[in-house]
């Protein structure tokens, strides 16, 4: 009887404070799954994944052109808040991390040297066509047609170049990467890639970039994939 007691005791307060301990478990758990995930993506697969925000800004370029060829209304904010997007996360941490890590590593090997020479000439390019639409697009330029004019002209400049840059990296350079360096410092380099998005975009990095691109593509109603298939 006193050992059923006992039982029927530990089964209560496991019911009531044990609630918010498994609770608290589950979450760590879930926390721990979530770290194995993110270390398990390899330096070429960051990178690549990241072509795919890069796209879907493009995508919003597009948009945002076809909508002044057809003379509808377009406010400033169309081109700004993706060019915002592309300075921050794919010029000041996607092309700084190819630049620092993963191009001198070919360099210094003369391994695709002038495919990489290319490359950092359109990382540059890129920047003055970004600075380009953030001038243009400003809300006092932005009403003159030659504003507009050259938000048009650089971000098909953009699109035309990146195109290409990013698939060339994807199918060339990336692969090529695990043979000029080993799969030792790619993972090493997948752990610096990590560290340094949670330096300057905090946790989930990637995941807030990609909710910021969705807003975008949102107030534009081009967030539904399945109006992009041919009717």
């Amino acid at each position: 009887m006193k050992n059923d007691r006992r039982g029927f005791l530990l089964t209560a307060a496991l019911g009531t404070a044990g609630v918010p301990i498994m609770g608290g478990l589950a979450r760590a758990h879930d926390k721990d799954k979530k770290h194995e995930a993110e270390e398990d993506i390899s330096a070429p697969e960051d990178l690549m994944r990241e072509h795919g925000v890069l796209n879907r800004i493009l995508l919003i370029y597009e948009e945002g052109l076809r909508r002044l060829r057809a003379k509808a209304e377009v406010p400033p904010d169309v081109f700004l808040k993706p060019a915002a997007l592309v300075r921050k996360f794919v010029e000041d941490y996607h092309e700084k991390l190819e630049e620092k890590f993963i191009f001198p590593e070919f360099e210094k090997r003369n391994k695709l040297a002038d495919l990489v020479k290319v490359l950092r000439q359109q990382h540059d390019m890129g920047r003055k066509l970004t600075d380009a639409i953030v001038h243009h697009a400003s809300p006092d330029l932005f009403r003159k047609d030659d504003s507009r004019q050259q938000v048009i002209r650089s971000c098909e400049l953009f699109i035309r170049m990146y195109r290409p840059h990013e698939a060339r990296e994807d199918t060339v350079l990336f692969p090529a990467l695990y043979k000029v360096v080993g799969a030792k410092q790619v993972k090493e380099l997948g752990e610096q890639f990590e560290k340094e998005e949670h330096r300057l975009f905090g946790e989930e990095g990637f995941e807030k970039t990609v909710e910021q691109v969705a807003a975008i593509e949102k107030q534009l109603d081009i967030h539904d994939l399945a109006n992009f298939t041919p009717s």
